[in-house]
């Protein structure tokens, strides 16, 4: 889902290229095909097996690849998708193993996506493994195998069937939905109450969605401006401007707080979460209100790219700019979009715009 981190270009939570299925299954490790049994224990990186969290079980979950069977409490959760750890830390379980969205500058510890404001308290002192990094071809099974998961959830995810099957014989997996059409095309409300099920918390997913969806109408009503405007959220990725499509996370929220999205995007992106603009194409984005989200130095870059300092919305000031993973990190939080980083992502950027 993310762009790639280099020195200059911060990390999204998905990785910088879309990967075509055959180019993801030609790239995975080889699975290592070790038995896994429920609640086997000798997980790397110092995890003991944790307790259980409560739920209803037995559950089947319908997903993109088929349907999976959740017989018990898992104690062991590991999360392929790259914000699927916080969904899953939202209902009280700690995964063993998770996604690296976000590198930690060099010689820095804990790692940083456990020291997010809005998951800090949920992590504790736990040091989950990683099991896959941002701009990684796939997983790492062998490590996912050592851990010894008694579920797998994989629905922030691009992986494909190939990487499916791969993973289902280490332990129970749970892909993406399956009415998503697209890799992180479903709406946050469905990923959310889809790992909720999985967990054996269906009906706390959907309170606790309920909750948030509450929050943005109580944004939208107190702010009727935005009902009459069109945005885009946007960064700088390798020197061009890089709007993401309004079925991306960061659309949704827009339009979720009311604003209208530049929906001629997603006709360009042709499926994509987000495209690189031309010179020609960069009108696209002279909106109403324009949100970037780039750490400083690609903030400090953009404010100097002539084509989007000419635009009609920068010259007025009709531009928000939310550090990514630096200071408060609203992108970070807005780009997530988990049940954990939406109350923070949506009273931040609602102070932003307002």
């Amino acid at each position: 889902m993310f762009f790639q981190r280099t020195t200059r270009t911060k990390p999204w939570r998905r990785l910088a290229v879309s990967l075509s299925a055959a180019a993801l299954g030609a790239g995975l490790l080889a699975a290592c095909g070790s038995d896994t049994k429920d609640g086997d224990e000798g997980a790397s990186g110092g995890n003991d097996s944790p307790a259980a969290a409560s739920g209803s079980f037995p559950v089947t979950v319908e997903h993109a690849f088929g349907s999976t069977e959740v017989t018990k409490a898992p104690g062991r959760v590991v999360t392929v998708g790259y914000t699927d750890d916080q969904a899953v830390l939202a209902f009280g379980t700690k995964p063993v193993g998770m996604v690296d969205q976000y590198p930690n500058p060099a010689g820095t510890s804990p790692d940083i996506n456990t020291q997010w404001p809005w998951v800090k308290d949920k992590w504790g002192d736990a040091r989950p493994d990683v099991i896959m990094k941002n701009g990684d071809a796939g997983p790492n099974y062998e490590k996912i195998a050592a851990l010894r998961p008694d579920l797998i959830i994989a629905v922030y995810s691009e992986i494909d069937k190939a990487a499916y099957d791969k993973l289902s014989r280490i332990a129970p997996t749970v892909g993406r939905t399956k009415a998503e059409k697209e890799p992180f095309s479903a709406p946050w409300q469905d990923n959310a109450v889809h790992i909720a099920k999985a967990l054996g918390k269906e009906a706390e997913g959907a309170e606790l969605v309920r909750g948030i969806q509450a929050k943005l109408d109580a944004a939208k009503k107190a702010h009727p401006k935005f009902a009459a405007q069109t945005s885009v959220a946007l960064s700088y990725y390798k020197n061009s401007v890089a709007p993401f499509t309004s079925t991306d996370v960061r659309g949704r929220l827009l339009t979720g707080i009311g604003y209208r999205y530049q929906t001629k995007i997603d006709e360009v992106a042709g499926g994509k979460f987000y495209t690189t603009l031309s010179p020609e194409r960069i009108d696209l984005v002279d909106v109403d209100r324009i949100v970037v989200i780039n750490d400083k130095a690609d903030q400090e870059a953009l404010k100097k790219f002539k084509l989007f300092a000419n635009l009609d919305a920068v010259k007025k000031g009709n531009v928000s700019y939310l550090l990514d993973s630096e200071g408060p990190a609203v992108g970070a939080a807005m780009s997530q979009a988990t049940l954990l980083s939406l109350p923070y992502a949506i009273d931040e950027l609602v102070k932003s715009v307002g």
